[in-house]
């Protein structure tokens, strides 16, 4: 077994519950972290044989750009997503955060983390 993490993978989109949230958008950062068998990559150095991390980032790209009014939907698709379209994956773990919300106070980012495995 093995894990392929992508790192604070940045995204302009426009998720939120406000009305202002989905015309001005904000900044996300998002963190993906999938776990495999990736025994027969380290034998044959054949992209087909591992997981695809150019993929995992369109995933969260194209997820992303779909706005809803709360982090935990979208974090949810992200991970249907990734075990819906690569087999190897056995468990994801997402983590969406919002930079500077919203909430009347000075909040660095607010994130949501959901894990979801086969």
């Amino acid at each position: 077994m093995g894990y392929i993490n992508l790192t604070n993978i940045r995204i302009y989109s426009f998720h939120g519950c406000l009305t202002e949230e989905g015309k001005i958008g904000s900044e996300y950062r998002v963190d993906l972290k999938v776990k495999a068998n990736l025994k027969k990559a380290t034998n044959t150095d054949q992209l087909g044989d591992t997981v695809d991390y150019v993929l995992l980032n369109k995933i969260v790209k194209e997820e992303m750009s779909v706005p809803s009014k709360l982090l935990e939907q979208v974090a949810q698709r992200i991970l249907n997503r990734i075990l819906l379209e690569l087999e190897i994956v056995e468990k994801a773990k997402v983590k969406v955060a919002k930079i500077n919300p919203p909430l009347g106070g000075d909040v660095e980012r607010v994130s949501v983390e959901l894990t979801k495995r086969r």
